[in-house]
């Protein structure tokens, strides 16, 4: 059984900084591929960062800018969010994913197992 469990999220002012964190049980994320939505009710979800932890090769949207970083730690097959310089329009519920099918990793549809996401309110 396949589980992913997101904490870290929170209330912040604008300026600044949270860690997100997504614990994984029953599936491995070391030589693998995770990554972090983010969806605003009413709104698609949208990717905001990839890794391929067996080389730490990351992506990123676009609206990051710089102000994310994604990193993996392999003993205790997590994956982590450093978010700064948090804006009101980062405001969203997180979720971490994995299990990549390959192909356009910006799309939800590309990953089977989800976590239940954690809130990151920005005001």
């Amino acid at each position: 059984h396949v589980q992913l469990v997101e904490s870290g999220g929170g209330s912040v002012q604008a300026g600044g900084s949270l860690r997100l964190s997504c614990q994984a049980s029953g599936w491995t994320l070391s030589d693998n591929y995770a990554a972090w939505f983010r969806q605003v009710s009413g709104k698609d979800r949208e990717a905001v960062a990839h890794i391929w932890t067996a080389y730490g090769v990351t992506y990123y949207a676009d609206f990051v800018k710089g102000r994310f970083t994604i990193s993996h730690d392999k003993v205790k097959n997590a994956v982590y969010l450093e978010m700064s310089n948090l804006q009101p329009e980062d405001s969203a519920m997180y979720y971490c994913a994995t299990s990549y099918r390959g192909g356009d990793w910006e799309s939800p549809l590309n990953y089977k197992y989800w976590g239940q996401g954690t809130q990151v309110t920005v005001s």
